[in-house]
Parts: C-alpha cells; sequence; structure tokens
C-alpha cells in the first residue's frame, strides 16, 4: 500500500469481507519478531483452519516443524481414517521407530510410511487409538488446540493451503480495533474485518440460540475480560446444557443456567469446561479478531454451516434452497401458493442437515400478520413480547385469540410463565389518543397485566387492550391489520417483524 492509506483503501483494494459498521482489527508486527520462540502454528486447509502448538521446540521433531513448515503447504490429504489422517508425503531428515505407539486424540507427529524418510507424513490423531506409523524416538511433537471439529471433515479432497505462525502479540505487535475507516495503516499489518465460527453438532438447539444471536451478521462485544468476550443479547433466554467440553482457546459457549443465563461467550484463552456453559461452536478462522475487540464494538461473524431459515418464507422459496443440500422436504397443513411455512420439524438447521430432512407445516399468508415494534420508546414491554412469542430466537411466533369485541381484539402468548418472568413497568402510555392499528400491552398497574391487544380504529378514551391509556404500553403496530377481520375467540394468530431494530 502507498504511504499515507487508510483502512478504507485497504479495504478496497482487498475486497475483503466487510460489514459496515463493524469493528476491523489491525495487527502490526515489531522488529523483535524473529527473537522469539514460536510454538504455534494455524494451519490453513480447503476445508477451513485449524491450530497446533509445539510441546517442545528444542525436540528433533519440533526443529524439523519450525525449520521446514512451509514446505507441506500443499500437500493434499493422503490418507483418512477413523483414527487419524494425514498429510503428504514428503522428505523429512527423521529416523523412523518400529513398535506400536499410543496416541491421544488431537496429537500430531511425524511418520515415515514404510520406514522411509522419504515417504514422511504429518499425521494428526482423530482419536485415542495405538498404532505403528514409523514415528522417530521423541514421538508426538504437537497437539491441535483449536478448529479441532474441522479434523473429521477432512478428507482426500482436501489439502494444506498455507501455514502461518502465530505470535505472541504482548511482546511483538502493535494492536488495535477500530470501525474508523480513515485510520492509517503500514506495509506489513494484517487486517481482520470478521471471524468464523463452526458450530457444533453436539450443540443443536445451543447452536439455533447463537444463530438468533448473529441474526444480523453482528456479534456485539458487550463485556470484555482477558480470556473472553460475550455478547448480551439473548440474556435470559434458556438454552439447554448440550455439550460438556473444554473452553478451549475460540470455543463458543451459552450459559444455561444461573446468573447470565443465555448470555454467549467466545474463550480467547483455554479454559477448562463448565457444568453452566454448554460449548455450541468454535472460531475457525479470524481468532484474532476476538482477541482485539474492545467493549461496546460490534464484530462481523459468519456461521458454518449457515442457518437453515423456513419460518416465514413459502415452499417455492425454501424448496430449491433445501434440494440443493440434499434435504427432502415434507409438505403439511395449507399447500396453495399463498403458503406460509409457520413450524417445522426438526426445529434446527443442525437436525435437519443430520436427517436430510425436514417437516414443515403452513397456513394462508392471511394468517400471518406483520408488525412494527417500538423498542426504542418501549424497550421493556418489546423484550416482553418477544421473549412471550419466541421471537427472540425465531422469525414466526404466535398468538392465542382469547377475546373479540367490536373493533378490539385481544391475544394471550401460549408462553404463559412469560409473565412471571418479566416486569411490565409503564412506558409509552398514550395520552391522547390510540391510534388503529397500534397495539399494546397491559402493564403491571392493572390485574390482567400481560394482555396483548389491537383496535382497528382510532380511540381516544381506552387503549387497545381496553384498559385505560396509563395501563396501556404502546409496542408497536400492525402493518396489515385487514388481516384480523373475521378471526374468532381461540383462533391462533401468527406474528412476524416487518422490520427488526
Amino acid at each position: 500500500m502507498p504511504e499515507g492509506s487508510t483502512l478504507g483503501d485497504a479495504l478496497k483494494v482487498s475486497n475483503a469481507p466487510y460489514r459496515a459498521g463493524t469493528a476491523i482489527g489491525i495487527l502490526k508486527m515489531t522488529a523483535e519478531r524473529k527473537s522469539e520462540v514460536i510454538t504455534e502454528y494455524a494451519i490453513n486447509t480447503t476445508k477451513g483452519e485449524f491450530r497446533i502448538e509445539l510441546e517442545d521446540s528444542d525436540s528433533p521433531s519440533g526443529k524439523l516443524w519450525a525449520e521446514n513448515f512451509k514446505e507441506y503447504e500443499g500437500k493434499n490429504v493422503h490418507w483418512a481414517g477413523p483414527e487419524a489422517l494425514a498429510f503428504g508425503p514428503f522428505e523429512a531428515e527423521l529416523k523412523p521407530e518400529r513398535g506400536l505407539r499410543g496416541f491421544e486424540a488431537f496429537d500430531v507427529v511425524f511418520g515415515a510410511g514404510g520406514f522411509d524418510p522419504g515417504n514422511t507424513h504429518l499425521i494428526i490423531s482423530r482419536k485415542r487409538h495405538a498404532a505403528e506409523y514409523g514415528t522417530p524416538e521423541e514421538g508426538v511433537f504437537a497437539k491441535v488446540i483449536g478448529g479441532k471439529n474441522l479434523l473429521n471433515r477432512l478428507s482426500k479432497d482436501d489439502s494444506i493451503l498455507n501455514i502461518e505462525p502465530i505470535i505472541e502479540w504482548e511482546q511483538l505487535a502493535e494492536k488495535t480495533c477500530t470501525g474508523d475507516l480513515s485510520t492509517s495503516i503500514e506495509d506489513g499489518a494484517s487486517i481482520f474485518t470478521y471471524f468464523e465460527i463452526e458450530l457444533s453438532r453436539n450443540a443443536p438447539v445451543g447452536a439455533e440460540h447463537f444463530y438468533a444471536l448473529s441474526r444480523e451478521g453482528v456479534l456485539k462485544v458487550d463485556y470484555v475480560a482477558s480470556s473472553f468476550i460475550s455478547d448480551n443479547s439473548l440474556r435470559e433466554e434458556i438454552a439447554p446444557y448440550e455439550n460438556f467440553e473444554p473452553r478451549t482457546e475460540g470455543a463458543v459457549s451459552v450459559r444455561t443456567v444461573g446468573y447470565g443465563t443465555g448470555k454467549v461467550y467466545i474463550s480467547r484463552e483455554d479454559r477448562p469446561s463448565s457444568l453452566v456453559h454448554s460449548v455450541v461452536g468454535h472460531v475457525t478462522k479470524g481468532l484474532e479478531l476476538v482477541k482485539l475487540a474492545e467493549k461496546g464494538q460490534e464484530l462481523a461473524v459468519e456461521s458454518l454451516p449457515p442457518q437453515l431459515v423456513l419460518l416465514g418464507h413459502s415452499f417455492e422459496e425454501v424448496e430449491p434452497v433445501l434440494s440443493s443440500i440434499g434435504v427432502e422436504l415434507v409438505k403439511e397443513g395449507y399447500t396453495e401458493e399463498d403458503a406460509v411455512i409457520v413450524r417445522q420439524e426438526p426445529a434446527t438447521t443442525l437436525e435437519i442437515l443430520g436427517d436430510a430432512k425436514v417437516t414443515a407445516f403452513a397456513v394462508p399468508g392471511s394468517k400471518l400478520v406483520k408488525v412494527e415494534l417500538y423498542p426504542e420508546k418501549a424497550p421493556k414491554s418489546v423484550d416482553f413480547f418477544r421473549h412471550s412469542l419466541e421471537l427472540k430466537t425465531k422469525t414466526v411466533g404466535q398468538l392465542l385469540v382469547s377475546m373479540v369485541y367490536e373493533n378490539t381484539y385481544l391475544f394471550r402468548a401460549e408462553k404463559v410463565e412469560a409473565i412471571k418472568y418479566k416486569e411490565i413497568l409503564p412506558e409509552n402510555s398514550p395520552r391522547d389518543k390510540v391510534l388503529a392499528g397500534e397495539f399494546g400491552i397491559t402493564n403491571q398497574s392493572a390485574k390482567r397485566m400481560g394482555n396483548i391487544g389491537v383496535k382497528l380504529v382510532d380511540d381516544d378514551l381506552f387503549g387497545p387492550t381496553g384498559e385505560k391509556f396509563s395501563s396501556t404500553n404502546i409496542i408497536g403496530r400492525v402493518i396489515d391489520p385487514e388481516k384480523l377481520k373475521g378471526i374468532k375467540e381461540g383462533d391462533i394468530i401468527y406474528v412476524s417483524e416487518a422490520i427488526r431494530k
């Protein structure tokens, strides 16, 4: 880049993925870099990145790796089995030994096929086993410490794209994280515009929790500690405990009980397993951005696999997408041209992909009501509404019609526990008039707290739930109120947000 170039200039030249308004990490190595011992390396493959850490950099295998790791770039997966996989072959100066050896999951060794150093491979253990690989005397020289889930997805079609040493930043780098595209940058600086997460099939519901959190492709940094960052957007939204494993560097976990339930954490360094943190995924690319992030920033994130969003869409929209990835679609309910999907089984993306099949239930489009909410004017009430209808984690919720009279429609959320779970203090109460199509919630100053209602005509006496203005919180408006005409007590209507704020 020419002298005086800015972060914005670099983005234009590189065409790097970037989401407007998100923070970008900048890392510039100092001249002290070569004097330090490097023990951690990022291995980027055609399926993603994993990381290894040398156990003894002074061992013969450790030195062999440090002096020659660039020569392993471009090497294919030569063989892959349930117990291990191997990249190679290549020639290496090592003395292979005969005999069975025991290996733990994620051990990394050099092995000479046929005990020939000219047929050496980089072997990575997938699980505990014993084998004779023609390893040198020192045996295991490194461990996989990041991107472990990736190992089971590698096959003979994959190869190593590049290998890069990971530098200890505190001693060796100048670093910053900013959203200011006018920031000056210098040659040699590394720029991180987003990070990538691979979600765990061991935690399908927790993965859905993360999909909901990052629905807009953004993770909010609400809290920063030396060992983690967290996004508190879904605090108090319950997620089940599914996956017990160490919270290694880059692990994504959800707190499942106690204070902070629903918060999502990303580990900046290795932490032990926790009985209140279910691990739902791992950062496979861009961990540097997570480490550089500061409180109050937003980070661009991509999830793998991408979420399958059926709710709110037509069969015609989702069928070609599902077919392209080998997922069978079973249609139930209303199937005419104006059908809109409102339920699905399985409920999660990872279970759908695992089963290669999903059953979708649809209703006429006239039964899906679109709303615009006012979180700026009534944040607590909107939070209650979204929680009650599960709109925080889903794109379509449902309401039971509890009463209809004249031009007034009253509803009750099926998630009744929400009334005990959330308080509804008075906010955004009407003063002179309630407009047709505005809908509101009865606040806790009245007995029927939690009732939801809408009127199809203006009213200067009572709110949408039939309560006086002081007992009413206006939380939004129905965009298509004509769809409410003709509904009766006991009916179910479906709700989605047309514009999410």
